[in-house]
């Protein structure tokens, strides 16, 4: 006979949760208990509980506040984040985000050469396999506590007949600067979805398992609306929200 398969603790600290949460055991807004007596109910180590854990928040019952400790999610409630999505330009001609967080970037960006893949080559119409200048970069804020993964695109086609045909333009969102110099009018369209993110992408965004990510694809338009760069975030999606002004 095949050996039975048993549940995983984890899963098992999971189903009692959820039980507990889906039957009023533990209210909307109450805290759940702590990862110490959890761990001691169970008979488990507290990575084990963590787990747990990081599969209610990815079914969005449960929510972490840091210091405070694990707390049943209202469907009411607010993400602890809340992140402006715009591009602001400057009197003095920068362009900067409208969320004003200060993003460090953590090591230099390096312009490479990349071909555009077809889904990016859609968005910036422009045949797939056109070379582009690309940057690529994990930037961090706050200390390390808020992480992004971003990069930028900019079509080689897009710079014939400027100073950047035969050197790398600047990454966004100083780029913007640099298309305006060139005589680019911009506005910008962001496209939203969610998707799991792939495991180095995890690694990058300290993401637990089964948590999802945010993908924005920014595209900037130039004259008659012609896409003339884009930018790609990665953003974590457990406790995040986006908000754009209409």
């Amino acid at each position: 006979m095949p050996a039975k398969r048993t549940t995983p603790k984890y899963r098992q600290i999971a189903d009692h949760l959820r039980e507990g949460i889906l039957n009023g055991t533990y209210p909307a807004g109450q805290p759940l208990p702590s990862e110490e007596s959890l761990a001691g109910e169970f008979n488990v180590t507290r990575p084990t509980v963590r787990q747990a854990v990081a599969e209610l928040r990815a079914n969005g019952l449960v929510e972490v506040l840091m210091g405070r400790g694990m707390f049943v999610r209202s469907p009411h409630g607010r993400p602890s984040l809340t992140r402006a999505r715009t591009v602001r330009h400057e009197l003095d001609g920068r362009f900067a985000e409208a969320d004003g967080i200060r993003w460090e970037d953590a090591e230099p960006q390096v312009a490479t050469r990349t071909d555009a893949p077809l889904a990016l080559a859609d968005l910036l119409r422009i045949p797939p396999g056109e070379p582009l200048y690309t940057y690529q970069a994990l930037q961090t804020a706050d200390r390390g506590r808020l992480r992004q993964l971003h990069s930028t695109y900019v079509p080689f086609s897009v710079l014939l007949g400027t100073k950047y045909e035969e050197q790398a333009p600047p990454p966004a969102p100083h780029l913007y600067a640099a298309l305006t110099e060139c005589g680019h009018e911009l506005d910008f369209t962001e496209y939203v979805r969610t998707r799991m993110p792939l495991p180095d992408q995890a690694q990058a965004l300290r993401l637990p398992e089964g948590v999802p990510m945010l993908h924005a694809l920014r595209v900037a338009h130039g004259q008659a609306g012609k896409p003339v760069a884009l930018e790609e975030f990665h953003l974590p999606g457990d406790d995040l929200e986006l908000m754009y002004r209409l």
